[in-house]
């Protein structure tokens, strides 16, 4: 069973157990996994639904610092619940120390000396966090290992 089924099984779980904010965010996800695949011209791969999920999560980490920004606690507490549902279709991120790591090893195989060489890093070690990074992270890691 693909992560688009389980999504959908997960949905009708929550519309019978009446979980409005379960049921809300479901739809969402599904969603926008329909107009990928109609983008796309054909279904969607495990992995393009992962990193479509991902940038869920993250949309939504962004609206959370904004929404506590313009005093909605309530929006952002709602966000945050619609983050612990998408995640938990999620691989389990890599901690800090594990991207550090990683970064480590991306160093050496690239050969990398100075910050100029953050692009090939970057290349070598992208696809090994893919989905439980945020390249955001990645890239300052990478940043300070290379400067320092």
């Amino acid at each position: 069973m693909g992560l688009s089924d389980r999504l959908r099984q997960d949905m009708q779980k929550a519309a019978k157990e009446r979980n409005s904010l379960a049921l809300s965010t479901l739809r969402m996800a599904l969603a926008e996994i329909k107009n990928k695949e109609i983008e796309a011209r054909g279904g969607l791969a495990d992995d393009a639904v992962l990193k479509l999920l991902a940038s869920m999560v993250k949309r939504r980490r962004e609206s959370i610092d904004l929404f506590l920004k313009g005093n909605r606690p309530e929006l952002a507490e709602k966000e945050a619940g619609e983050i612990a549902i998408l995640s938990s279709y999620l691989p389990k991120g890599l901690s800090d120390a594990e991207v550090e790591s990683l970064a480590r090893e991306a160093i050496a195989a690239a050969g990398a000396k100075s910050p100029s060489d953050i692009g090939r890093v970057m290349k070598e070690l992208m696809p090994k966090v893919a989905g439980r990074a945020d390249g955001k992270l990645v890239n300052e890691v990478v940043r300070r290992l290379l400067s320092g």
